[in-house]
């Protein structure tokens, strides 16, 4: 099968690293329904969002062994998710650039990954490469979303110098109204 035939939703692994073939694209990024759901309610992926994305496979050669089978991915967008400050939408920039080593089963793929640093899969007949690029940016969403600097100031209920720098007149500290109600009106 040649590189161009390669689908990347039903990926061959094993033929694109034998071939040392490359494939890119882009896929709208609602395409992505998972980490589409991930974004601001009041701005969601729009038609012309975009995920790139590429993808180039190699085996590499072990004394003594069998050709090892390795794919190097990387993608990008931008999703909008809630600004944990402000709530309004942020943008978060989203990367993926990671080397994957494919081996037979998932044992073996799980054994490896616990006593080595790569990324190792079990390879099989074939990969969704959208839904490994779904999965990556998943794992790299900020786990607190926020503006650097949000676009509007901040009030938070009961801030005094805030309330009083936007106008407003300063609020009663509420400790102090339930003081009141409970000392006794002679003051004792």
């Amino acid at each position: 099968m040649k590189p161009s035939e390669q689908n990347p939703l039903r990926l061959n692994v094993a033929s694109l690293a034998a071939e040392g073939a490359s494939l890119s694209g882009a896929w709208p990024l609602m395409s992505l329904t998972r980490l589409a759901a991930s974004a601001h309610a009041d701005a969601p992926p729009a038609a012309g969002d975009e995920v790139g994305w590429s993808a180039r496979g190699e085996q590499r050669k072990r004394a003594g062994s069998s050709p090892e089978i390795w794919m190097h991915l990387q993608a990008s967008t931008t999703l909008r998710l809630q600004c944990q400050r402000c709530l309004a939408p942020v943008e978060a920039p989203l990367h993926c650039d990671r080397w994957f080593r494919f081996v037979a089963t998932e044992n073996a793929a799980a054994a490896l990954d616990a006593e080595s640093e790569d990324d190792v899969l079990e390879l099989t007949r074939a990969l969704d490469l959208r839904e490994l690029v779904e999965d990556e940016f998943l794992l790299s969403l900020p786990v607190v979303p926020r503006h650097e600097r949000c676009p509007e100031p901040l009030v938070v209920p009961g801030d005094v110098l805030a309330a009083e720098s936007m106008g407003e007149p300063a609020k009663e500290n509420p400790f102090a109204v339930l003081r009141a109600l409970k000392t006794p009106k002679g003051g004792h």
